[in-house]
């Protein structure tokens, strides 16, 4: 902003998501209403809710054209006056009364336009219990202010609509909108990765890290050196193509005997399954590669405080925590270890302290006036 849009704040919804790096849709049409007050949308969980009961949307909220409809919808119906404080309220009523399993019902000022509701009251489609407050005096037959429209479309051909009524669940009621897809199994992967340790100067632990390409899932971050399993290997296979992956930044040759297996550490990502085979190697010295290779991804030796300061995935500190637990790393030297070992060999062992329930104050209780006696 300071340096190419001379201190300036862009004060559309269009200019924001365009000049700003990071700032998408929704952070974009939240700035320019509430800040500038222009008359656009936001759509976010809470909103994606809220509307998707309102206009009894089944379809997948996640596609495209979905998203686009409920954009639209956002858009149309912010309010031309005070957008800032419509989008906030849209944003307050889904995170409040709109909620995604037993929605307020009762007290949703909406009521009255909400095809979800009126699907749940008036055409038996079941989840009464699911009405917080439900009873016969919360909404009379006919009451529609004409806000949301119904869909104009033909359900069978509709986007918007369920497919089937195989789709709809009795016992949700109005919690059957909105609808996203099926999540696909999570990916099933087996990586061998090393912790190579060397003596930095003076004496402290350091550890080899290599970056990651700068595309794809976690680019740019720095990690110890590993490599995709592709298929079952024995462990000797394993550790002789590990080492030959080490020999390109150690700069001499090793063999698989010189690997310790530390063991297994399971990792999970949103879609992906991650089993790190997990091996430890201590090298006296690393020498330099005489011919630069520029296929080769970058590296560097860091100290275990470096390493905790580095961009480096959480998976990549659980195997720091594994190697340790084993008594395989560690920044102090072997007469500080003993001294450790010496001490705690004195020590009477702690008193276990039973753990105290609720210690957690209520923001209720953090406003009330303390006793005075």
């Amino acid at each position: 902003v300071v340096r190419d849009l001379g201190g300036k704040i862009p004060r559309t919804a269009e200019d924001l998501q365009r000049l700003l790096p990071g700032v998408g849709r929704y952070t974009a049409g939240a700035i320019a209403s509430i800040s500038y007050g222009q008359v656009t949308g936001v759509v976010d969980g809470n909103v994606i809710r809220v509307l998707s009961r309102l206009r009894c949307i089944g379809a997948d909220f996640t596609a495209p054209a979905v998203s686009g409809a409920l954009w639209s919808l956002a858009n149309g119906l912010a309010d031309s006056e005070r957008p800032g404080d419509f989008n906030q309220a849209m944003m307050e009523l889904g995170a409040t009364v709109c909620t995604p399993k037993r929605a307020l019902c009762s007290e949703c000022p909406l009521r009255g336009q909400c095809r979800a509701y009126r699907k749940v009251r008036w055409e038996g489609g079941g989840g009464v219990s699911s009405l917080i407050g439900y009873g016969e005096d919360n909404v009379t037959e006919g009451e529609d202010g004409g806000q949301i429209e119904d869909c104009s479309l033909a359900a069978p051909s509709c986007p918007l609509c369920i497919p089937s009524c195989d789709a709809w669940d009795d016992a949700l009621g109005v919690a059957n909108f909105p609808r996203k897809s099926a999540k696909k199994p999570s990916r099933l992967e087996r990586t061998l990765t090393c912790v190579v340790e060397r003596r930095g100067q003076p004496g402290e632990a350091e550890y080899l890290l290599v970056q990651r390409p700068q595309t794809g899932l976690l680019a740019g971050m720095w990690e110890f050196p590993s490599m995709l399993l592709e298929e079952d290997r024995t462990e000797k296979e394993r550790a002789d193509i590990l080492c030959r992956r080490l020999q390109e930044f150690i700069g001499h040759q090793m063999s698989g005997e010189e690997l310790q297996l530390v063991g297994e550490l399971v990792h999970i990502l949103s879609h992906i399954h991650q089993t790190y085979l997990v091996y430890f190697l201590s090298v006296d010295s690393a020498g330099s590669l005489s011919v630069e290779d520029e296929e080769r991804p970058a590296s560097r030796w860091v100290t275990r405080k470096q390493f905790l300061d580095s961009a480096v995935p959480s998976a990549m500190r659980k195997i720091l925590q594994l190697c340790q637990s084993k008594d395989l790393v560690s920044g102090a030297s072997e007469s500080t270890k003993k001294r450790k070992r010496e001490v705690s060999d004195r020590q009477p062992p702690a008193r276990k302290v039973k753990a105290e329930p609720n210690k957690q104050r209520s923001i209720q209780s953090f406003f009330k006036p303390a006793n005075r006696k």
